[in-house]
């Protein structure tokens, strides 16, 4: 593969994850602007060919999967930082009520090791701004949603872009 199948995902793939660091447009990330930054890079891939040529499934497929993969890369890598930063994120703000519904399913020890795994999370948050195992748990979540997103999105780009092209 040529440097023209990586800047284009590559550059699509950084402007998704800075839009998905924006509060209110965050949660339009993985359904919304993973899609249209795979749709962004078959255009810019395409601009790459001279425009003229219609994108392979296969194309349309790597491009998406790339796409999702550096958005996944990018976002993480962000969201570590601003939390580095503020010592603090959503998952320190959505833990109360978090432990509240696993105290009220009465799950038993599981429920109560997940608490404390998530309390030990927290805390090193809270107290040093990083957790690697935090990290590691977003990393995999971002990587694993957005790349199926941006496979969908590569099919869904491709017939859009292919139906651009003149006969």
């Amino acid at each position: 593969m040529s440097n023209k199948m990586y800047l284009p995902p590559l550059v699509a793939g950084f402007a998704a994850a800075v839009l998905t660091t924006v509060p209110g447009v965050r949660e339009f990330g993985c359904c919304l602007i993973v899609p249209l930054a795979v749709f962004t890079a078959l255009l810019l891939y395409r601009k790459t060919l001279n425009g003229d040529t219609n994108i392979s499934v296969k194309t349309s497929l790597m491009l998406g999967f790339l796409t999702g993969i550096f958005a996944a890369l990018f976002s993480t890598f962000f969201d570590v930082i601003i939390t580095l930063f503020t010592h603090s994120n959503d998952f320190i703000r959505t833990l109360p009520q978090t432990t509240q519904v696993l105290d009220s399913l009465n799950l038993g020890e599981a429920a109560k090791e997940t608490l404390n795994l998530m309390n030990s999370m927290s805390d090193q948050i809270t107290t040093s701004g990083f957790s690697l195992l935090y990290t590691i748990f977003i990393l995999l979540s971002n990587v694993i949603v957005d790349s199926i997103f941006g496979l969908a999105g590569g099919i869904l780009g491709r017939i859009i872009v292919n139906r651009r092209t003149p006969i």
